[in-house]
């Protein structure tokens, strides 16, 4: 082989190589992504408890470390001033479990009392969810599924 012919794989793989190990540490800076959202609601019936689900696809290449879960009225205040990760602290959790490499799936159940169905405002429901990868990247869903409330 001569040494142009040489020189030029050696470029060549030198090259593939530095993309290689660029495209690896762009992935591991990626934010955590949300797919296949849904909720369910359930209303109370007479005495008997109701149910809010909600259940998303979480994938992050670093690992997923934490998925908080918020329902909240498309009239309300938040709606108006843009929903941040700050409201989210007191979010409750999800409960997620490994569906796929670097993916998990999540879901977050909750009891509805007729008397918080009573309480509730009654119209369009936003779910809100916050995803935290453990490399420390973060992404806000404000609306990753809507349900109604009657």
């Amino acid at each position: 082989m001569s040494r142009r012919i040489a020189a030029s794989v050696a470029a060549g793989a030198a090259l593939l190589v530095g993309a290689g190990a660029y495209a690896l540490a762009y992935a591991g800076d990626q934010p955590p992504a949300l797919t296949h959202g849904t909720a369910h609601y359930t209303a109370p019936a007479g005495d008997s408890a109701g149910s809010l689900s909600f259940t998303t696809d979480v994938t992050a290449s670093s690992g997923v470390k934490s998925v908080k879960v918020l329902a909240w009225p498309a009239h309300s205040s938040l709606a108006r001033t843009k929903l941040t990760a700050k409201d989210m602290t007191g979010a409750e959790r999800a409960t997620c479990r490994p569906s796929a490499k670097h993916t998990l799936h999540c879901t977050y159940t909750t009891p509805v009392t007729p008397a918080e169905a009573a309480e509730s405002p009654h119209g369009a429901w936003h779910i809100a969810v916050l995803a935290e990868a453990e490399n420390g990247t973060t992404t806000l869903d404000d609306e990753a599924a809507d349900f109604t409330v009657r």
